[in-house]
């Protein structure tokens, strides 16, 4: 059985149990499900209803990383979360996700009492990342993903895509540990839908395990996304089913953390999975 992670403000996560909802706050305009989108207070109001729903940890982003989507500044980012991040924290214990790919926005959200820095680079954008999350102790997600988000879905191509995410994935994890960070602090994510084609995705979905190095914990981030549109013919705001099932096979098959937009939703399709046994 995994050891729950202890965080840096405090709280921990309990992975012994059934799996952990993470609720996505999208602090930013141009987030593809356009629901998620809010800004200061809205966000706060958004986070605080998905704790009361269920959700065990709150992640903020800033800047959207939809296919597509434009690089901001530092200082944009750092106004959009930030104060979010600050007044949350003095309403709510729960850990804290900050989704960013910048050093400086992460210092500041783990100033302001953020716990976990969601990186969708694996902490390899910014140089500076690694030493910062090494030096503050934050635990961390190490993404993958293949190309940036601009030109991410430009026609990815893989020989062998679960081999191919896994080797990254093992590989992030070692340089985060020789960096400086601590090994129960480190969370993977094979990146579904960044630089994936349908197919990938399902592949990855359905060969979890193989994906699982170290008994790292696994966060499989599905939800609305472009292969559920692909396979159900419904744009963003009507994946909500597509989605549940998605993330009902990602659990059975070994996710120990799912981000939705859905916070609610999920923290009954995870009850009831637990109930019934196929997520132990």
């Amino acid at each position: 059985m995994r050891p729950p992670m202890s965080l840096p403000g405090g709280s921990g996560l309990d992975f012994s149990g059934p799996c952990l909802v993470m609720a996505i706050i999208n602090c930013n305009d141009d987030s593809f499900y356009a629901p998620s989108r809010a800004m200061d207070e809205r966000a706060v109001e958004n986070a605080l209803r998905a704790e009361e729903a269920g959700a065990a940890i709150i992640d903020f982003g800033g800047e959207s990383t939809r296919p597509g989507s434009a690089y901001i500044g530092e200082e944009e980012e750092l106004r959009r979360v930030i104060p979010v991040v600050k007044t949350f924290r003095k309403q709510s214990r729960l850990p804290v996700s900050v989704d960013t790919r910048k050093a400086a926005v992460a210092r500041a959200a783990l100033d302001a009492g953020a716990d976990i820095i969601n990186d969708i680079s694996a902490l390899e954008d910014d140089p500076l990342m690694l030493p910062l999350c090494a030096e503050r102790g934050a635990a961390v997600v190490l993404m993958h993903k293949k190309g940036q988000p601009p030109d991410m879905q430009a026609s990815p191509w893989y020989v062998d895509v679960v081999g191919e995410v896994a080797g990254y994935l093992e590989r992030a994890a070692r340089r985060a540990l020789e960096g400086g960070v601590r090994g129960d602090r480190i969370i993977l994510d094979p990146g579904i839908g960044f630089g994936k084609r349908k197919d990938d995705n399902l592949a990855l979905i359905n060969r979890l395990a193989e994906i699982r190095v170290n008994d790292y914990p696994i966060l499989m981030a599905l939800s609305r996304k472009t292969f559920i549109g692909e396979i159900t013919g419904k744009d963003a705001e009507g994946r909500l089913a597509g989605t549940l099932a998605a993330n009902a096979a990602a659990i059975m098959r070994g996710a120990d953390i799912i981000r939705v937009h859905d916070a609610g939703e999920h923290a009954d399709l995870v009850k009831a999975l637990y109930a019934i046994g196929v997520s132990l």
